[in-house]
């Protein structure tokens, strides 16, 4: 009987956990991002070089996701980011599944958000779209 107890209340904590958000700081930033594919991004787990500008003061981290476009329910996965002052941020600086259209080329965007030291603010965010592979 403890036993069920202690599962409920894992299963409790993690549903709260996942209730838990981000909030959008009140004069929001527009971030400019700026990428590009090359021919080594495919089916790659290493992302390509980003720019990003804009970027509020107060930011501590970048958090990247890209979605396919052409298949929004495919989770291609993102990266965070600690932010060092430039919006210089190397190629393979995170881990994601890369674009791999099976057939013909696909639209990718990466979002990009700007948070604060404890993580729980948004202070700025954009987006970049580009097709895969490259035209």
């Amino acid at each position: 009987m403890n036993r069920t107890f202690v599962v409920l209340g894992m299963v409790s904590a993690l549903a709260l956990a996942g209730c838990q958000s981000t909030k959008e700081a009140e004069k929001l930033a527009t971030l400019g991002v700026d990428f590009t594919w090359s021919a080594n991004n495919k089916c790659s787990a290493s992302p390509p070089a980003f720019k990003i500008s804009g970027i509020p003061e107060g930011t501590k981290s970048l958090v990247f996701k890209m979605t396919d476009l052409d298949v929004p329910s495919y989770n291609h996965g993102g990266g965070t980011v600690e932010y060092s002052g430039t919006g210089d941020i190397p190629a393979g600086s995170f881990s994601y599944t890369g674009p791999c259209p099976p057939s013909g080329s696909h639209d990718y965007e990466f979002e990009v958000k700007a948070l604060n030291a404890a993580g729980d603010t948004i202070l700025g965010k954009g987006k970049a779209m580009h097709p895969f592979p490259p035209k």
